[in-house]
């Protein structure tokens, strides 16, 4: 008996494919709200300069009868940023477009816009690291002292509060314009909108979900949570604790200590190094996503180069990791904290960082030939430890300067460039660049998490 079987009209079958595209993982996007809305007027160049000036010393002894004080010399301090382009397209063919099931001129404009917020929530993040005031969870003397139990606590907090109510770090919601009396009559009779809980001054803590989750697991913390969620006030919020308000979000970047026989280096022969010298290496990972340097693979031991000129060759770790694929920068001088990248052919072509040995290719050999420009790495955990770093901010502690704002391009017509329309350009690019205004204004906590970014 003939049978006619399924796999007999597999070409007859008509693919189905759902109308509805699925959804991207979401980002929470805070820190580059809390920055000061700041503007660079066109035709004056590319850096923001931002002016104080320092307070007077207060006299230290009574006058003399009919003698004046000698007076004080007035002072100022300055802080500058430059101001950068930042941009990207999406290029699409004519053929694309009529034959893709989905509208793919749609699909990109989305993906551009989600594109321009977390690349600026990113660069935010990359600024405010260069904060010098920091605090370690159980006064931990560096990142790479820090253990995986050292999660964040109250009274690491509470020492990072008082050191800036110590400095005079302004808050948000006051303190110029704060009033020192204190209504006792109520929040119904009358009480002035300053005393509400929802609009008391407050610094702002930006953090992992991780790290916050370690916090919101204390005994204590847990009661006082429980009683503030009802005043939030900004996107994110997750509760308040002694004057604190605190904001997580996914893009905080993270950094994981790896051992440096993850990578192995040898001295070649061919390159500008000075000979008979030890140089030291220390190679960072970098997500292919969010471009952080999260994997800080611990320095080298010296390598020593010989011949007239020498050079060293590094056999990079492997480009995906756990699912996520790195690209890797390589670090080289004579000493075990090297702040210069190398020089190294594999690198970019084009861009500010031609011929540096950065973005290179994971599971590859690379050799650096020479010692380039000037950028220290990330300081490395230690190996097997993840640390989070944790921004408090106070107010009018960074700004985000803008020479030209946000511009998109759609471009969908033909030109001399394109004569036969045959391809489409979405684009944006903007003009700006984040500026600390006042590094005593704010702090970092760093910190690790007894959570894993990982199920299981």
């Amino acid at each position: 008996m003939a049978t006619n079987v399924q796999g007999q009209f597999t070409a007859d079958v008509e693919a189905f494919i759902a109308d509805e595209v699925l959804p991207l993982a979401r980002r929470q996007l805070v820190a580059y709200q809390f920055g000061d809305p700041l503007e660079l007027p066109k035709g004056r160049g590319l850096t923001y300069t931002a002016t104080r000036f320092n307070r007077l010393p207060l006299p230290f002894a009574p006058l003399s009868e009919g003698v004046p004080p000698i007076g004080e010399t007035m002072t100022i301090a300055q802080v500058t940023a430059t101001a950068q382009q930042w941009g990207d397209k999406v290029t699409i063919t004519d053929v694309a477009e009529l034959t893709i099931k989905h509208p793919l001129m749609k699909q990109a404009n989305f993906l551009i816009g989600l594109q321009i917020a977390e690349t600026l929530e990113r660069n935010t993040y990359n600024s405010l690291m260069a904060l010098t005031q920091i605090n370690y969870v159980n006064s931990r003397g560096a990142r790479a002292s820090l253990a995986a139990t050292d999660v964040l606590d109250p009274h690491t907090v509470n020492r990072t509060v008082v050191a800036l109510k110590g400095v005079g770090a302004p808050r948000f919601m006051g303190d110029e314009q704060t009033d020192t009396k204190i209504a006792a009559d109520g929040p119904n009779n009358n009480r002035r909108a300053s005393e509400s809980p929802k609009t008391m001054p407050h610094y702002v803590a930006i953090g992992n979900p991780n790290v916050f989750g370690d916090f919101s697991e204390n005994s204590t913390v847990v009661t006082a949570w429980t009683y503030s969620d009802i005043n939030r006030l900004y996107n994110e919020e997750v509760g308040e604790w002694r004057g604190m308000r605190f904001c997580e979000s996914n893009m905080v970047p993270s950094f994981i200590g790896v051992a440096n026989s993850a990578a192995t280096f040898t001295a070649g022969v061919a390159g500008n190094l000075a000979t008979n010298t030890g140089y030291q290496l220390i190679v960072t990972g970098s997500d292919s996503q969010n471009q952080y340097e999260s994997r800080i693979l611990q320095v080298s031991a010296a390598v020593n180069v010989t011949g007239p000129t020498g050079s060293v060759s590094v056999v990079l770790p492997a480009a995906v990791i756990g699912g996520t694929t790195f690209t890797y920068n390589v670090y080289i001088g004579t000493s075990a904290s090297p702040t210069n990248l190398g020089v190294c052919a594999s690198g970019p072509t084009t861009g500010p960082l031609a011929g540096q040995a950065t973005q290179l290719a994971g599971g590859t050999t690379v050799v650096i030939t020479g010692i380039g420009v000037a950028q220290t790495p990330p300081a490395a955990p230690a190996t097997g430890v993840t640390v989070f770093p944790t921004f408090v901010i106070g107010r009018g502690a960074y700004g985000q300067v803008k020479l030209s704002d946000v511009k998109t391009t759609w471009l969908d017509k033909g030109d001399k460039s394109d004569p036969l329309n045959q391809l489409r350009v979405i684009g944006w690019v903007v003009f700006y660049g984040t500026i600390i205004l006042n590094t005593q204004f704010a702090a970092r906590i760093e910190s690790s998490s007894a959570f894993s970014a990982t199920f299981g």
